[in-house]
């Protein structure tokens, strides 16, 4: 009884994209070197949209940003956003793999950290930006954050490249 229950639950393969070249590669070498495990398990592509800055729209505008602005401003990055995991979702495709996808706003670290508790993942993917210690120590760094704070096995994709 307890074997056909654990045979019914899928595991929960998270793959956390951003618009980044390397976190395509991540996507696309996820789906060819770990097909067996994936195929079998339900896969999130998931991203964040950074939380809009709207100061550069209040600032050039005297601090009175018309609302029709503001709304434009987030469409437009709720649009990038969907057309960024419509793609992904077309890469899966062709690898024969149906994923869900989400998307939600704020912090990329902290967001892709709840979404594996949400979504009860058993593994996260995530590809790496190759920053060296300056820039990780200005820009932080999603991956290495990730990787210490999220619930399950991370792993992070390197491109050959870089």
């Amino acid at each position: 009884m307890e074997e056909d229950k654990r045979k019914e639950k899928k595991k929960v393969t998270m793959v956390a994209i951003d618009e980044s070249e390397c976190s395509h590669y991540a996507l696309k070498w996820a789906l060819e070197n770990l097909y067996d495990t994936i195929v079998d398990s339900h896969l999130i592509i998931f991203t964040v949209q950074s939380t809009v800055d709207l100061g550069f729209a209040f600032a050039s505008t005297y601090a009175s940003a018309p609302p029709e602005l503001v709304a434009s401003i987030q469409e437009r990055h709720q649009k990038v956003a969907l057309a960024l995991l419509e793609k992904a979702k077309d890469i899966s495709s062709k690898h024969g793999i149906e994923a869900e996808t989400v998307t939600e706003d704020g912090n990329p670290k902290e967001k892709i950290c709840e979404a594996v508790d949400k979504f009860k993942v058993q593994l996260l993917v995530l590809g790496s930006h190759s920053r060296g210690t300056i820039q990780r120590a200005f820009l932080g760094s999603v991956s290495s954050y990730c990787v210490h704070h999220a619930k399950c096995p991370v792993l992070v994709v390197k491109k050959p490249d870089q």
